[in-house]
């Protein structure tokens, strides 16, 4: 049972180093954050910031160079179905249908085949898939790919959700319904959220905070509270001033490393 009085992520002074060429490359310097259980954290920046370097090392898919990340107190030692990843590209098993591929984790956990059902079951009625249960991937548009691919993760038992750019690749109105969906789904389920991103306004829209990374070496700059009611009026005066706010930050990192 994990420590309510602990935060459910704890990164501390974690940096990371590839080296390319013989050169030595800091992806990722000195980040420290400390997330909440429930919290919906944005990370806003520019490619080459780090942003997916510090996801990855979250998930357990890279370690770090330096520091340390912590699950509840515990280091953070390799992937768990814990953390749940959610990709722009969806990661979904093509010759899978939508159940099974909702299915796949706890069946790949060895549980009962009728366990496996009634989990899929219920993470297709959630993401509201059932219509579309027994189609394949191909079949599907791609906010329903994004969909199945967020019911696999939350199949799979996941306390944190880990997305990385996850609407990216989707038109503007999609993008707009699926944000909606997936705040709801946030709200009901009282999930973790970590969510890359390079988009100010969904950042603003998203998050409860925003933390605003600057590349070379990839590094934290500034983490905001976004105080603004729920659900947000991205029209709105106040929307636009924190929106303001933060593409200046952003946009005098660029200005400081061009000079």
């Amino acid at each position: 049972m994990s420590e309510p009085t602990l935060p459910i992520l704890d990164i501390r002074g974690v940096s990371k180093t590839f080296a390319v060429n013989g050169a030595r490359i800091d992806a990722l310097r000195g980040a420290n954050l400390t997330v909440r259980r429930g919290e919906f954290i944005c990370l806003l920046g520019a490619s080459g910031c780090g942003k997916s370097t510090l996801l990855r090392i979250v998930a357990g898919f890279e370690s770090a160079s330096e520091g340390e990340t912590l699950m509840w107190g515990k280091p953070i030692a390799g992937p768990d179905p814990s953390r749940g990843m959610v990709f722009q590209d969806y990661g979904l098993f093509p010759w899978l249908t939508v159940r099974d591929n909702i299915g796949f984790g706890p069946k790949s956990r060895g549980r009962p085949a009728a366990e496996v059902r009634e989990t899929a079951a219920r993470y297709i009625d959630v993401v509201g898939l059932q219509r579309f249960a027994d189609a394949y991937p191909h079949q599907l548009s791609g906010g329903m790919k994004q969909r199945v691919a967020i019911a696999r993760v939350l199949a799979n038992d996941a306390e944190v959700v880990l997305m990385d750019e996850p609407f990216g690749a989707l038109d503007a109105m999609t993008r707009e319904r699926l944000q909606d969906e997936l705040l709801d789904l946030w709200r009901r389920t009282g999930l973790t959220v970590l969510f890359v991103t390079h988009a100010i306004e969904e950042a603003v829209f998203l998050a409860d905070r925003v933390v605003v990374m600057s590349p070379s070496p990839g590094r934290i700059e500034a983490v905001h509270d976004i105080t603004l009611p729920r659900r947000r009026d991205v029209s709105s005066p106040a929307f636009n001033d924190v929106r303001r706010m933060l593409a200046g930050q952003l946009h005098s990192h660029h200005a400081r490393k061009a000079a």
